[in-house]
């Protein structure tokens, strides 16, 4: 009894600290966990058993792995290829959730929103529209698309453990339960998947929140801007576009100011057809000129040495003319042909606070002028003395994404897929193997392999699974089992209705993870007591954890989405408790169909 009322103190405050605390997640996990060991709560062994789930490890295999993805541009590549440029939000719906849904469903679908987020708040800015109707969609697309397969969400691959660890430890009076295999979930995923994008697309154009009219970026009236001019590379995807559909025409970070063609300056329109060589200038902002900067198919117009290869291993630099500079007095287009000792592509100039009306060719270079380069790493070894400038500042979150790799990293990608569909190797072999070519073939460094991996999120999984543990060695697990076993009394189908909504209430409290270990014990329980199959409430757990929909801290998506949306609790509880209803309903019905009660 004493175990009991600790283990319940523990959660509760676990709850507390996470829905009421700015406490990081993971801190709280932590704690929660150490208290449990500290009072020896359950064998260390279980306690620790998160750090070493296969399913945990294949997470953190799955983030390197998108981080290839992104680095190579092959996400971005897919992006313009499937997406384009909509012109309302219901056509960038059709185009985008679709897509998210079905790349969740064999990608993790936390680094896939990451790698989202940007591009929708490009095309919210440079289409026109409201970012508040496009977040929290590509975030429940991406979750209802992770039901569809195994590795579709993090909740999948540690049921899944627990699945095998319980089969491991074996025994005659276990429910019928066998490995849930690649594409089980896609019985029961699909159907829920299509209802709720059409759900989100039809109902949730009036239970989505829209952004106020006069809503403004904040700073935005104060930002520098600089003088950005670029030109079409040769063999640039861009050629052939117009420049509406390259997305140059104009955004909150940057306008269009000039369009020249060889010497002949066009007048540009929004059907104007890009081609190779191309000069275009812009007035950008710090945020607008590093977009530009990474545009594939853009590269800068000045440099002190001719463009050479490996652009991704360049950097972005904000530097200050200094009064000793060997350059003051000279104009920018005769800077080229001098023989530097550093390498230096010009980007961006700016002085004072508004964009330059004149071509960056007649401007005569001045202390206290800024500029932003394009630079290799042995500039800030050759700078570190030198007196050309008074401030260097590397900006971070601008890259050069490596295209030549784009379809190397996709097929490595989709490789790992079929090798764990085809059952050639396990998810955690195949997705390790998989992070290694990434690496081998150059797709991403090993930098950023590193910096790739959520390493909080890993830890808020590992530590639920040992809470888990504690629930389950304590008693706790079997009392809310009998509990709910009692609300579902002797009927397999309210049973399973009362396990789906014991997953989204604790949803609502907690991290799906932690939903989906503590209610998995208790779902054996109740399938025990009822003599039945495992297997439809392992589906159930699986969908029913995943699909949290109704708290924005329940989620790691739905967090993500929240800040750049702008949302309010509020906001997730409108849509979110109509959308987890559905989802049940379908969950409930379909799943005994596929994964009958008796065997």
């Amino acid at each position: 009894m004493t175990s009991l009322i600790i283990i319940i103190a523990i959660l509760a405050l676990t709850f507390a600290l996470l829905i009421f605390s700015k406490l990081p997640p993971a801190a709280v996990f932590i704690g929660a966990l150490t208290l449990t060991i500290t009072f020896k709560l359950a064998p260390l062994e279980d306690s620790l058993k998160g750090f070493n789930n296969p399913g945990v490890l294949t997470i953190g295999a799955l983030f390197m792995i998108a981080a290839g993805m992104y680095s190579t541009g092959a996400i971005s590549i897919l992006s313009e290829k499937l997406i384009g440029r909509p012109r309302s939000v219901l056509k960038a719906q059709l185009k985008i959730l679709p897509h998210i849904a079905f790349g969740s469903a064999f990608l993790n679908n936390t680094p896939l929103v990451a790698m989202m987020i940007p591009v929708i708040r490009d095309l919210s800015r440079s289409c026109g529209l409201d970012a508040k109707k496009l977040f929290i969609p590509i975030s429940y697309a991406s979750i209802l698309g992770g039901t569809c397969t195994l590795i579709g969400t993090a909740t999948n691959l540690v049921i899944s453990g627990l699945v095998n660890e319980t089969l491991e430890r074996g025994g005659a009076d276990l429910p019928h339960m066998v490995p849930v295999n690649m594409f089980d979930l896609s019985l029961v995923g699909v159907p829920i998947t299509i209802v709720g994008l059409l759900f989100l697309m039809t109902v949730g154009k009036w239970l989505l929140p829209s952004s106020p009219a006069s809503f403004q970026l904040e700073g935005q009236v104060s930002r520098r801007m600089f003088r950005v001019e670029l030109c079409v590379e040769d063999h640039s995807p861009l050629i052939g576009k117009t420049i509406d559909d390259a997305g140059l025409m104009e955004s909150d970070g940057f306008t269009l100011l000039c369009f020249h063609r060889g010497i002949e300056r066009l007048e540009v329109t929004r059907e104007t057809i890009l081609m190779a060589g191309d000069t275009i200038g812009f007035s950008a902002d710090i945020a607008g000129a590093k977009s530009l900067w990474a545009t594939i198919g853009l590269k800068p117009l000045y440099s002190t040495k001719e463009q050479k290869a490996n652009r991704h291993r360049h950097h972005l630099v904000e530097v200050v003319v200094s009064r000793r500079n060997s350059m003051i007095g000279q104009q920018i287009s005769k800077v080229e042909s001098e023989d530097r000792n550093f390498e230096v592509w010009l980007v961006g100039f700016a002085r004072g606070e508004a964009a330059m009306h004149y071509p960056l060719r007649d401007a005569v270079i001045q202390a206290g002028d800024i500029a932003l380069l394009e630079v290799k790493d042995t500039f800030f070894y050759r700078n570190r003395n030198e007196t050309e400038f008074s401030m260097t500042k590397k900006l971070r979150g601008a890259t050069i994404q490596r295209t030549d790799k784009a379809l190397i990293a996709f097929g490595i990608t989709v490789a790992m897929v079929f090798s764990v569909a085809f059952g050639f190797m396990s998810m955690l072999n195949a997705s390790l193997l998989a992070a290694g070519g990434m690496l081998l073939t150059g797709c991403m460094t090993l930098p950023d392999a590193g910096r790739s991996v959520d390493f909080a999120t890993l830890m808020v999984i590992a530590s639920a699974m040992g809470l888990e543990s504690a629930v389950t060695a304590s008693g706790l697990s079997a009392h809310i089992g009998n509990f709910l076993g009692v609300l579902g009394g002797d009927n397999a189908y309210t049973a399973l209705a009362v396990v789906f909504l014991g997953c989204i209430l604790m949803d609502a409290m907690v991290t799906n993870v932690a939903s989906a270990v503590f209610m998995f014990p208790i779902a054996m329980t109740i399938a025990s007591a009822l003599d039945v199959s495992f297997m439809p409430f392992v589906v159930t757990v699986m969908v029913g954890a995943s699909c949290s929909f109704i708290s924005p801290v329940s989620y790691q998506t739905n967090l993500m989405v929240y800040g750049p949306g702008k949302y309010s609790f509020g906001d997730f509880v409108k849509i979110g408790v109509p959308l987890s209803l559905l989802v049940g309903v379908i969950a409930v019905f379909l799943t005994p169909l596929f994964f009958p009660f008796q065997v």
